[in-house]
């Protein structure tokens, strides 16, 4: 005999939410009839009796149908919860918080951006954050086999497995140009910062301040206003910065063009290696490991972030780049522009759509409190964000000061951060190889838990899909983490060629882009609300956390959300253009752009993919 969902979750006595169509859950008076219910584990044939974690709360599947599996008797589950909030914190919390957010901060009004970004944090980020984690919570399944609430749409979990796939696999390459530079960073003076090594030309240069906006506009292809460039400004025709000739001529070893493949770099690979022998350790155990070491890499990159922001206050012209970045421009409001760039962020920096929220979840206590949970990593999530400006900009304004130009110039979002304008900057500091081994570190540590925490989700979602009394059932944990960790290896070794830039840039575009997560979370929105049913949903929360979370949860996945992944799926259509190329300088941009005449074969190449 099943034991009653009282006896094992602890579900209060006052608390009657419906976890039957129609039904209530089962107090102490109707013990009998819930003895008959359908425990959160099937039975099975031969399965043992003394389940650990039955429940009455079993709307999410069809009673009718006997092979749905809510859950596994023998699943792990976190040693405390304070290990999911970490591994939480180090997945959604990534490079885009200190790279991407601060860029478009500034460029959308300052502080006027935080009224769209805030308002899509209510309304977007934080239902489907929810959503993912309570289904999880609630099925104790991964990303794909969660999706029995509606198997007409378990396709969304497969489709978020294959997105995280493609993530885990493209992702890493950040990681390893960050270890390329740490290594690099012991050394005094840095390669970055002077010329005369064997990969710099005749051409190098280090003296900034004089060159920049002193050729005449017939030498640049390209507009200087709409260029959103790599370097810290235009340098007249023939001239290169040394950081620009390190990064492409050293690290990346840039071809002319996808079709130039080149050969593998040496170290760029052990790097890669490297990389993927630390995230193997890091999960080969699962979440009883991964809970473990994400206590140091979720909370290292905040101690580097006030470091940094300690030292970047105190350097001349900080000031300026904080007013930069906060200086509000109440006209920017009424740009479309300005709130696509805050739907985008907050979808990419919560992670939201991949599945893995999915599979962390589903390692929780049946009863843990996910609504509390969710509210709370988001203020981390976005607060993190917030500070991160603080840091970027005191540090640009700072080497805007030094250079004698406009922050406008030196201001840089993604990759042209973190491996131009902010090795740049570090150059121009005293002790510049303390602050780049900080820097790097940090990057490489921010990167590095968001990127196991990936991969354990994928792990997740295939483990929860072998079946269980077959041959591939009975694989080890350690073989299937290894054998999709050398599959990643190996596909990145296209990235590490001479022409491997290239290859990163379709996958960075067209594996997670922002229709694609956009078309995610839409879906899973609308399956939750309409197809299984909001209500249903909200009551089988009620039956984990003991009581009904707000009724704006149900009006979001029911029309809010979903209404705002419509107009930005409309407004995000993928265009070939420079956000491909923002890894590459400007020349490489005007070189690759294509010409008016090509914009139909163009579309044509770009819907095949």
């Amino acid at each position: 005999m099943h034991k009653t969902a009282t006896d094992v979750i602890g579900v209060q006595q006052t608390i009657k939410p419906s976890c039957y169509d129609g039904g209530t859950c089962e107090d102490e008076s109707q013990e009998e009839e819930a003895e008959v219910a359908r425990p959160l584990v099937s039975e099975t044939e031969g399965s043992n009796a003394d389940v650990t974690e039955p429940s009455v709360c079993v709307g999410l599947v069809d009673k009718g149908d006997p092979t749905a599996e809510l859950g596994h008797q023998e699943r792990q589950t976190w040693s405390r919860q304070m290990d999911f909030i970490m591994s939480c914190v180090g997945f959604a919390v990534g490079l885009g918080n200190v790279w991407r957010f601060p860029y478009l901060c500034y460029k959308n009004g300052g502080g006027v951006f935080l009224i769209p970004y805030i308002l899509m944090v209510f309304f977007g980020g934080i239902p489907v954050f929810f959503l993912e984690i309570a289904l999880g919570q609630f099925m104790k399944q991964g990303g794909v086999a969660t999706w029995n609430i509606a198997p007409l749409f378990k396709g969304l979990g497969l489709a978020s497995m294959v997105i995280v796939f493609f993530c885990n696999t493209y992702y890493i390459m950040v990681l390893v140009w960050g270890l390329y530079f740490l290594v690099h960073s012991f050394t005094s003076p840095l390669p970055w910062a002077t010329c005369g090594h064997e990969w710099n030309t005749v051409n190098c240069t280090t003296n900034f301040s004089r060159v920049c906006f002193s050729q005449s506009p017939s030498l640049s292809p390209l507009n200087v206003s709409s260029l959103n460039h790599s370097a810290s400004c235009l340098e007249p025709a023939g001239l290169r910065s040394s950081v620009m000739e390190f990064w492409e001529r050293k690290v990346l070893r840039l071809s002319g063009g996808l079709d130039e493949v080149g050969t593998i770099s040496g170290y760029l690979v052990l790097c890669l290696l490297a990389t993927w022998v630390i995230v193997y350790f890091c999960i080969w155990k699962g979440i009883k490991s991964a809970g473990k070491i994400v206590y140091f890499t979720a909370v290292f990159p905040y101690l580097v972030l006030v470091v940094l922001f300690v030292n970047g206050i105190t350097l001349p012209g900080a000031l300026n780049g904080i007013i930069y970045y906060l200086k509000p421009n109440w006209s920017k409001l009424s740009e479309a522009q300005v709130w696509i760039d805050a739907a985008t962020q907050i979808f990419f920096s919560y992670a939201i759509g991949l599945g893995a929220l999915t599979a962390l979840g589903s390692y929780n206590r049946f009863n843990n409190n996910c609504y509390q949970d969710a509210f709370i990593l988001a203020l981390i999530n976005s607060g993190t964000s917030f500070f991160a400006g603080f840091v970027v900009f005191s540090v640009l304004g700072f080497m805007a000061a030094e250079q004698g130009v406009d922050i406008s110039n030196v201001a840089e979002s993604g990759p042209g951060l973190a491996f131009i304008a902010y090795p740049k900057a570090v150059s121009l500091m005293p002790f510049a190889p303390v602050w780049a081994v900080l820097f790097f570190l940090m990057l490489l540590v921010l990167g590095l838990d968001s990127q196991f925490v990936g991969v354990e989700g994928f792990i997740t979602g295939i483990m929860d899909m072998l079946p269980p009394k077959t041959f591939k059932g009975s694989l080890r944990r350690e073989v299937v983490v290894a054998i999709c960790c050398f599959t990643c290896f190996t596909i990145d070794l296209s990235m590490v060629t001479e022409g491997g830039m290239y290859v990163f840039q379709l996958f960075d575009y067209y594996s997670a882009s922002g229709i694609t997560m956009l078309w995610q979370a839409f879906w899973e929105c609308v399956v939750v609300a309409w197809v299984y049913g909001a209500d249903r949903f909200m009551d089988d929360v009620a039956c984990m956390i003991g009581y009904r979370p707000l009724p704006y949860m149900k009006w979001c996945w029911s029309y809010i959300t979903p209404l705002v992944c419509m107009r930005w799926q409309h407004l995000t259509t993928p265009i070939w253009g420079r956000h491909h190329l923002e890894f590459l300088p400007p020349e490489n941009e005007a070189r690759l752009l294509p010409k008016t005449e090509e914009n139909k074969n163009t579309l044509l190449f770009e819907s095949v993919i």
